[in-house]
């Protein structure tokens, strides 16, 4: 499992074939792309991960304190692009990335786990879809997690 976790002054994202928009005010915006094997193990840890990481300012403007702690929220839009690989030529491969069938209950449970640990519900795309993401990064502060290399 992969996210990109984005700290953001406000992000949005729009589904204009179904109509469809959901947006946040401050907190995070988190990528996420699923590979086979990947399981509730994963979605745990990147989910207690997430919510606890200290990467908003404190009063003294240190990074010092969380998402959970701000009160700030989180849109999760799935991106299996996150497993693209460029090896060889210039045609990104995508085959390590989990097909739908495994990547949408895995998305699903992700961003039900996410909002138990921040304690409301997480804001999200729509799995599939052609989405118009916005954001306005903050800081810019912008991590790449991988729950297999746990770095």
């Amino acid at each position: 499992m992969r996210v990109v976790v984005q700290r953001v002054s406000r992000a949005s994202v729009a589904v204009p074939a179904e109509s469809y928009e959901a947006g946040i005010g401050a907190g995070l915006l988190v990528l996420v792309a699923f590979e086979e094997g990947d399981g509730i193990q994963d979605i745990e840890w990147m989910s207690r991960k997430i919510c606890a990481l200290r990467i908003f300012d404190d009063s003294e403007g240190v990074m010092n304190i969380s998402v959970r702690d701000t009160g700030g929220d989180i849109l999760a839009v799935s991106q299996f692009t996150l497993y693209a690989s460029t090896a060889k030529g210039n045609r990104p491969s995508y085959i390590r990335a989990a097909g739908p069938d495994i990547s949408r209950p895995l998305y699903d449970r992700f961003c039900e786990v996410l909002g138990g640990h921040l304690g409301k519900s997480v804001k999200k795309g729509i799995f599939g879809a052609d989405m118009k993401v916005s954001l306005l990064n903050d800081g810019p502060v912008t991590i790449l997690m991988d729950s297999k290399i746990k770095e």
